[in-house]
Parts: structure tokens; sequence; C-alpha cells
């Protein structure tokens, strides 16, 4: 099971994501903030889009949003932007 260890906000609603399995990659939220559902409008608000926070391995906002670890892991592997974590010597 894969879960999210640490979240960072990196640039305009992109977040970067580190994973249980020692990989990371920037996942880029503005594709589903342009959906313009009720659960993502609080996001146009930087303050709210940045207060995410990280329950039980998923990436979570306190209006009840939450992205889980397996989708966001899945799809910055199929966009080739996960990476391995450089161990450092």
């Amino acid at each position: 099971m894969i879960n999210i260890i640490k979240a960072d906000y990196v640039e305009d609603r992109v977040i970067r994501l580190v994973f249980s399995d020692n990989s990371f990659g920037d996942y880029d939220l503005k594709p589903l903030i342009d959906k313009n559902t009720i659960m993502v409008r609080p996001f146009v608000n930087e303050v709210f889009f940045k207060s995410f926070f990280i329950e039980l391995g998923a990436l979570c906002w306190r209006n009840g949003f939450e992205l889980s670890p397996e989708s966001l892991h899945q799809k910055l592997s199929e966009q080739n932007k996960l990476q391995p974590m450089q161990k450092v010597a």
C-alpha cells in the first residue's frame, strides 16, 4: 500500500508529493480546479489551497476533499513525473 508521507507546495497549485515507496513527483491540480466542482471551488483561494494536510496517507483539505495516495501515485507514474528519491551518501 502506497501512502503520502510528505507534501509541499511548489507553485501555482502544484504540490510535491513524497510517497512511502521512496518516490516523489510534482502534482498539478490546476486541471482539477478548472472543472469548477463544488468541492474544488475553494481551491481558487490560494490560502485555502495551501492548507492541505496528510491524513492516513491521503492528501486532504478541511472541506472534506481528499485525494487517494494510490491514485496520485498512478497518475504521476502515467505522466512520467514520478522519480526515485536520491540517497545521500
